[in-house]
């Protein structure tokens, strides 16, 4: 294969993972980033085995492993404690051919830029325009710099600067309509078993506890403002339907948290106590209804440029990766350019990244009382739920990933 030249944009999860697969399918690949350092976008991330199968087969399943935690049952309790479902995750992991591994984003984003080359990244370059012909693509930053490859994978994100050049006008996110706190917290008992992802439920709300890493990171890199000090650790989320555009600050979180969650079992008021508002993040949920295209010409939108979604349903993270290996393998094993080998990306991945999206944002109503007698209705049903109803739902993602 005559020897190709990739340009990313965005050096978050999707952009670092298609610049590894990029690189074991022959392409010499260049990264560019608008921030000065390094930080993830958020605490931790549920990476799902469809996830998981994607760093298997770039040879980071070992690394994965090391720095994931160890997730071995899934519970759901009411606001004050009683137990409504409590489940062995063993059937799930059984069925679809591999563990889920939660890991903290810091340590997962320092795991890919370890095997994509820290020479690799440019940081403080902001692309503001890309343009494009029957020989390459040509993308321009702010400060004057100019590349020019074969293709451009645009990954910069769910305020992605490149999607409206590939759709031809502006997309706007759309508020899904809760507000989410999140962060790290040291592991205890008295929060939840260390090797459960629990789940309290009520008046529209959810607060919950993920294990997260098993052993201390070694994945250091001068690249990084920040590198997780700690193991076994919990990643926690408190979700509140609210009005768009409530104003909170840091010192103000716990109160507030206190004042939502009143009432609710000990393990979330110990939560609220111990949490740290200077490392929680508030972030107002948003998605970008499905894209009617994820190419044009050389670019190809991926990650959360090509898919923004709620949470819900933990896999907006797993997406990226299916989408770096999917662009990948047809850049590989197309010989009919470059082009071609987009339009094949997209058809494989434009149905299955609406399905999410519509999925997340239906879990999502669910779960925070857009129709309260649905969520009512759901609780009920989580009271005689065995856990295989759940692991059925979240197998039929895993499975209708790339690598089943």
């Amino acid at each position: 294969m005559e020897h190709l030249k990739a340009i990313i944009i965005g050096a978050g999860m999707g952009g670092l993972t298609a610049g590894i697969a990029l690189q074991q399918a022959g392409y010499s690949v260049e990264i560019y980033d608008r921030v000065k350092e390094l930080r993830s976008a958020g605490a931790a991330i549920s990476l799902w085995s469809n996830g998981v199968k994607v760093l298997n087969r770039l040879g980071l399943g070992q690394a994965i492993a090391q720095v994931g935690g160890q997730m071995d049952r899934m519970a759901y309790y009411s606001s004050t404690g009683e137990t409504l479902t409590d489940f062995s995750l063993q059937p799930l992991i059984d069925h679809v051919g591999q563990r889920p591994y939660p890991v903290t984003r810091t340590e997962l984003q320092q795991l890919l830029l370890r095997a994509v080359g820290v020479e690799t990244v440019q940081l403080n370059s902001k692309c503001l325009s890309v343009e494009q012909d029957e020989k390459g693509v040509t993308a321009f930053f702010e400060d004057g710099h100019q590349t020019t490859g074969d293709v451009l994978v645009a990954a910069d994100g769910t305020h992605s600067v490149l999607r409206s050049y590939v759709l031809g006008y502006p997309v706007e996110r759309k508020y899904v309509g809760y507000v989410n706190w999140n962060g790290l917290i040291p592991a205890s008992e008295d929060l939840a078993p260390k090797n459960s992802w629990v789940l309290y439920v009520g008046a529209h709300k959810r607060a919950s506890l993920m294990p997260v890493g098993r052993a201390p990171s070694e994945l250091g890199g001068a690249i990084f403002s920040e590198v997780a000090p700690c193991a076994n650790r919990f990643y926690f989320f408190l979700d509140v339907p609210l009005p768009k555009g409530t104003v909170s600050q840091p010192e103000t979180y716990q109160e507030e948290l206190f004042s939502f969650f009143k009432g609710w079992a000990s393990p979330v008021q110990t939560l609220i106590e111990r949490l740290d508002p200077t490392t929680t993040s508030r972030v107002e949920i948003h998605d970008v209804d499905p894209l009617p295209t994820l190419v044009r010409g050389r670019v190809a939108l991926l990650g959360d440029a090509a898919h923004g979604t709620a949470p819900d349903v933990g896999q907006g993270g797993c997406q990226a990766l299916e989408d770096a290996l999917v662009l990948a393998n047809y850049l590989q094993t197309t010989n009919l350019g470059v082009e071609d080998a987009l339009k094949r990306y997209e058809a494989a991945r434009i149905g299955r990244v609406a399905d999410i999206i519509h999925r997340a944002r239906k879990r999502s109503d669910i779960t925070h009382g857009k129709q309260p007698e649905k969520t009512q209705q759901w609780y009920e049903e989580l009271k005689r739920e065995d856990g295989s109803n759940i692991m059925a739902a979240i197998a039929n993602t895993i499975l209708g990933g790339p690598l089943n």
